[in-house]
């Protein structure tokens, strides 16, 4: 088997679009996913958007809990 085949693309490399890394992490966060999306995640989707990503759902999730506190209250 060729070696080349066998190595994983390096993540500048990848081809995915933003919208697909804000789906991957939106299902993290609920938690549901099928595996072979998942491995298809794994292939396509850059680590360093989905660490941006994700930091900025944990601020909107943040930001929107205060903000309903804030309304209740």
């Amino acid at each position: 088997m060729n070696q080349d085949a066998m190595r994983p693309e390096p993540a500048h490399h990848r081809k995915a679009s933003v919208l697909r890394t804000v789906k991957a992490v939106a299902w993290s966060f609920i938690g549901l996913r099928k595996g072979s999306e998942y491995r298809e995640d794994l292939e396509k989707v850059n680590p360093l958007h989905v660490i941006g990503v994700g930091l900025a759902g944990i601020f909107a999730l943040v930001v929107g809990l205060i903000a309903l506190v804030n309304w209740i209250v």
